[in-house]
């Protein structure tokens, strides 16, 4: 069985909503962010050197990575659902969105969040970083002018990876300026398997934000 292992306010939350939306049985091990550095705690390493999160165990085998994480469920587990035909264009544009969410989305995000740390230290950073934030975000948004999910008509696997890029946006009080991720992640957190994910995982807090906390 597949144990995810669940750091509060994580990436990780995403998984078990994949494996909600699946019907995979899992289990889940949680962890909690140091109150003080908001860092991953220690016992995390026991599973993987790196400490990080998310990270599952099935029968043995250790996967970390958000997005290899989905690709090895879906491929694994899935049976062929939340996955677009292979034979189809639809494929491709799933494959880009799948490795676009970290590979290159959550970058500025990321940046901003560190820089904004800094004060007045990163203020010559920051025209650059909220430029490249606007120019991803504004990229997703145009994508979605064109279906209603990232890889075509259908819900995929790939929604689930994009939503946290969505979600840290929100926290950061970016998505009010594109109405088509606001709408897509509100539809995102109203599947009955988000829902489910959320009694299980606990309270998700992603930012400062009032609407950057997801309940239950």
């Amino acid at each position: 069985m597949i144990t995810v292992h669940h750091l509060n306010n994580s990436r990780s939350q995403r998984i078990l909503w994949l494996l909600e939306e699946l019907a995979t049985p899992y289990q889940i091990k949680k962890y909690q962010r140091d109150a003080t550095t908001n860092l991953a705690p220690p016992e995390l390493t026991a599973i993987h050197p790196l400490g990080k999160s998310p990270v599952i165990t099935d029968d043995g085998t250790v996967v970390i990575e958000s997005g290899a994480i989905v690709e090895y469920i879906v491929t694994k587990h899935g049976n062929g659902r939340l996955v677009p035909d292979k034979n189809s264009s639809n494929w491709v544009k799933y494959l880009q969105w799948m490795h676009y969410a970290e590979g290159s989305a959550m970058l500025p995000l990321m940046l901003s969040l560190y820089a904004g740390r800094l004060g007045a230290a990163a203020e010559p950073l920051m025209p650059r970083i909220q430029a490249e934030t606007a120019n991803h975000l504004g990229y997703m948004e145009s994508a979605l002018a064109k279906s209603e999910y990232f890889a075509g008509p259908e819900f995929t696997a790939c929604d689930v990876q994009l939503s946290f890029v969505e979600e840290v946006a929100r926290a950061f009080g970016q998505l009010a300026k594109y109405p088509r991720l606001a709408n897509h992640l509100e539809r995102m957190q109203a599947r009955p398997a988000y829902l489910r994910a959320l009694e299980k995982g606990g309270p998700y807090n992603l930012g400062p934000t009032s609407q950057s906390t997801v309940r239950p």
